[in-house]
């Protein structure tokens, strides 16, 4: 799942980051209003989290913006401003839920959690023949048995699952799964994928993840 992170605060972002990280998810991060909103204009995102007080544009006024253009995906406040009276004008700005700093991270990630829970994404749980993904609590089945995977090879998976039917270039995978400030020359990909059908083989599914020639890697339909 990938999640996009405004927050201008660099100790705050870092925490963040690289908690959600460890569990599994994608982030991008922008320090600023203005950042976050080029991420929205190329990237579909399944949680959004804000932080209030930013120089420039302020969570709130993003919050609109971001509901204004049609975005549907759930947002998540963080400020230090605890009032009923700034939490109400959160929620009313568009925001699904509101955290108060300083918090602790296993409060944050239950409201994250919850929130992805709460998205109506059929994909959040589906069934691809034998293999059935749970992308909220990040485990895979093919016939009833755990697959035991790895977070990286969990994510290529579910992107590519996702997108069944789509060609996805190395580029497109590593952008999506580990950022788009990442080595465009590396062969992380491949060797991913390597380690990915090897586990997959011993379930029967080693046809699961095709490659095509000069182009990248795909799930058929």
């Amino acid at each position: 799942m990938r999640i996009l992170l405004v927050e201008d605060e660099k100790g705050v972002a870092n925490f963040i980051k690289k908690g959600l990280q460890e569990e599994y998810y994608t982030i991008d991060h922008s320090i600023d209003a203005e950042g976050g909103l080029l991420f929205l204009d190329t990237t579909t995102y399944d949680l959004i989290i804000l932080d209030v007080m930013m120089p420039g544009m302020n969570g709130f006024d993003l919050c609109k913006k971001i509901r204004q253009r049609g975005v549907h995906s759930p947002i998540l406040m963080l400020t230090a401003r605890d009032s009923v009276k700034d939490k109400v004008h959160g929620l009313d700005s568009g925001a699904d839920d509101y955290l108060t700093k300083p918090f602790s991270f296993e409060e944050f990630l239950a409201r994250v959690r919850a929130l992805l829970r709460r998205k109506q994404d059929k994909l959040t749980e589906f069934v691809h023949g034998a293999l059935k993904i749970d992308a909220i609590s990040h485990r895979v089945y093919a016939g009833g048995k755990e697959i035991v995977l790895r977070p990286k090879e969990f994510s290529i998976l579910v992107y590519l699952v996702r997108n069944k039917g789509r060609v996805l270039s190395r580029t497109q995978i590593l952008e999506n799964i580990w950022g788009y400030d990442f080595n465009p020359n590396t062969n992380i990909v491949d060797v991913h994928i390597k380690a990915l059908r090897e586990k997959l083989k011993g379930y029967s599914l080693h046809d699961l993840i095709r490659s095509v020639r000069g182009v990248g890697y795909m799930v058929g339909d």
